[in-house]
């Protein structure tokens, strides 16, 4: 039996690392990463080809297209919340007309092979847009089809990808009279705030969590931007990478949402500290909160219902808050710096 073609799209992200080296490990398959910069020497000899390029190129991926037969295309490249609330023309850019060039070539590659590719798409908590603190407090768990108001354009963005992407997988060529054979399996996941110990956070606005993290164990000060009380769901990043296995493994007669919430924890940022102060001696966290930032995070959820994810895929974190630090991110982050 050949081995299956994966499409990791933004292989140098947190997420792409953690992905490539959990299908590399497994065997099986052949890994394509694509990034805007060459890819890291961690992940190269895992890959069976490297791509340096654009996702707003079109023709380097068509030309991708007819030199591989796809199976599934995990596409994780995009323009992440602050830096898109700075340059949101090339946050739309990448998000949307990236997103949109590469739902086209899953359609191609459906039509070319005769069957459904799987498009998996890591969405994310920004695609909700609470009002107010009261409100916040209030919600509770947020359900995947409540508050859905984005007060930023990344997570305008992905929420209009979300939709791009169940149309294509839906309703493409609808008017056709005899639409073509072939269609997408578009299965997307609203990531939390994702903690790695492995990689540094290259520009989130959740990223708050993971850089105190980091800077704690480097024995450097941390000035955190947003307020003590700040709270939003997240998880460790060896969840997300299973989470998006075993969306993806899932049989798609089970799948009741295209896209669907998880979560594992969500301690306030003064909660975060304690935990890191305890383990890190030397820790110096303040706590100076950026306007702009703080406004974004306090428009979204408190927590997020994961009930669809755990019933219809198995969904279930296997790091707690408590063993998160525990067994992962703290010894990982004392051997990556001692």
């Amino acid at each position: 039996m050949s081995a299956k073609t994966i499409l990791v799209t933004g292989a140098n992200g947190e997420i792409g690392h953690g992905l490539i080296d959990y299908l590399s490990e497994y065997g099986g398959f052949q890994i394509i990463a694509m990034d805007l910069v060459p890819i890291d020497e961690a992940v190269k000899s895992k890959c069976h080809r490297l791509v340096t390029g654009d996702i707003l190129d079109p023709h380097l991926l068509e030309t991708l297209s007819t030199e591989h037969n796809f199976d599934t295309i995990y596409h994780l490249a995009a323009l992440l919340s602050t830096r898109a609330e700075r340059q949101p023309t090339l946050a739309h850019r990448v998000n949307v007309d990236g997103t949109l060039n590469l739902l086209e070539i899953a359609i191609t590659q459906s039509r070319l092979q005769g069957k459904r590719i799987k498009f998996i798409y890591p969405s994310s908590i920004a695609v909700y847009g609470l009002p107010d603190l009261e409100t916040k407090k209030k919600a509770g768990k947020i359900k995947e089809n409540q508050y859905l108001s984005p007060r930023t354009m990344y997570g305008i963005n992905k929420l209009y990808s979300e939709q791009l992407g169940t149309y294509y997988a839906n309703y493409y060529r609808q008017l056709d009279a005899h639409p073509l054979n072939g269609q997408i399996d578009f299965r997307g996941i609203r990531f939390p705030g994702l903690i790695s110990a492995a990689t540094l956070p290259k520009g989130g606005t959740s990223d708050f969590a993971p850089e105190m993290l980091h800077m704690s164990a480097k024995n450097k000060n941390y000035e955190c931007f947003v307020r003590e009380d700040t709270r939003i769901p997240f998880m460790a990043m060896p969840d997300a990478i299973t989470a998006l296995l075993k969306l993806q493994a899932a049989p798609a007669e089970k799948l009741t949402h295209a896209v669907y919430n998880i979560s594992a924890f969500n301690p306030s940022a003064l909660e975060f500290s304690k935990i890191l102060k305890e383990a890190f001696n030397s820790a110096d966290i303040k706590f100076i909160s950026d306007y702009r930032r703080q406004a974004i995070i306090d428009s979204w959820p408190e927590d997020v219902d994961d009930t669809a994810a755990r019933s219809d895929w198995s969904w279930e974190p296997k790091y707690s808050l408590d063993k998160a630090f525990s067994e992962y991110l703290i010894p990982t982050v004392r051997k990556k710096y001692s």
